[in-house]
């Protein structure tokens, strides 16, 4: 069970109602009414928990698993062991993430605005939204309803909230405008000075940068990240976009609709990201580059060209992932025959 000091946890949820959930079909000889109370990973869960299996490396876990009830996908049920419950579905992990959310449903704030917090009068703060202590909220702030806004963060001038969105502690927002149901970890800096100057011999002159960041719906950013704002042109963070944590954005950059952008990545100024892209983790992106819809680039890859829609890429510099696993092969027989 998930430890109820931290996390919400719901009433017990019946196997026909996970089933209706997870948008899956029963199979098992388990009564459609028989309760389960939480979700657990296979070689933890216990006979009224739920458990799943999406990768092939955990098929031995799965048979041995005592989980009541277990989301597989249809061609793997034969190896479920003797009296679990299946929840047969062909996303065994999206269904999970469904099943999940209904046993841990969002923690409700009470909607106040607590004594220590500095709230401008210019500023528009919807209904229902919670600001805890320590809250900075400077002149002509907008905020959405249902929004929180985490201890001692501060909302510079004229920043815009959308609703229900959750704002961390210690976030730093300026120069934003940022949609609804919008996720900010803690630690977040978003819409300071992008890293602009002109060059020269007698010393480097700052450049202002008069952009803005502008967050669409549905984003979710990680915990010390931050997102430059735009020299001229904005920032741009697109709808339903999930960003990890310590990744560092660079002025003007866009990032189109659903991309993922792993840990410790970092995106120089100026790039296009299409939509759908995956960007692993410790991924440097020079400037002024073009990443088409739907491309993955490999943990550790550095980029310093553009890439075309659907590619996938790897290594430094980054290059098609075939290509550079050739290269890595190659240079591996190279050694062995050194060394014999």
């Amino acid at each position: 069970m998930a430890d109820k000091r931290f996390f919400t946890v719901s009433e017990p949820i019946s196997l026909e109602k996970l089933a209706e959930i997870a948008q899956a079909d029963m199979a098992g000889n388990i009564s459609a009414q028989a309760l389960y109370r939480d979700v657990a990973a296979l070689s933890d869960a216990v006979e009224d928990q739920v458990s799943f299996l999406d990768n092939k490396s955990y098929i031995k876990a799965f048979s041995t698993s005592k989980a009541g009830a277990c989301l597989v996908d249809p061609d793997f049920a034969d190896r479920a062991p003797s009296g679990m419950a299946l929840l047969l579905t062909k996303q065994p992990y999206h269904a999970y993430a469904r099943i999940a959310q209904a046993f841990h449903p969002d923690r409700v704030y009470v909607s106040q605005h607590h004594a220590s917090a500095s709230i401008d009068p210019s500023a528009v703060i919807g209904k229902d939204v919670t600001i805890e202590p320590g809250v900075v909220i400077s002149e002509n702030v907008t905020i959405g309803q249902g929004t929180r806004i985490g201890a001692n963060t501060v909302l510079e001038r004229a920043v815009t909230v959308g609703a229900h969105c959750n704002i961390g502690a210690n976030v730093v927002v300026q120069c934003c405008l940022m949609g609804d149901r919008v996720i900010l970890h803690p630690g977040i800096c978003i819409g300071q000075d992008g890293f602009g100057f002109a060059l020269g011999a007698g010393g480097h002159l700052k450049v202002p940068q008069l952009g803005r960041v502008v967050i669409e719906n549905d984003v979710e950013i990680g915990a010390g990240t931050t997102i430059d704002r735009g020299a001229g042109p904005d920032t741009v963070i697109g709808e339903g976009t999930k960003i990890d944590n310590l990744v560092q954005i660079g002025h003007n950059v866009t990032i189109g609709k659903a991309c993922v952008v792993v840990a410790q990545a970092g995106i120089s100024g100026s790039t296009k990201i299409g939509n759908f892209v995956i960007i692993g983790g410790q991924v440097g992106i020079a400037g002024h580059l073009k990443i088409g819809d739907g491309a993955q680039i490999a943990a550790k890859s550095g980029l310093m060209r553009n890439v075309e829609a659907g590619s996938k890429i790897a290594g430094i510099p980054g290059k098609p992932i075939k290509e550079w696993f050739r290269g890595i092969a190659t240079l591996d027989k190279l050694t062995r025959k050194k060394k014999g």
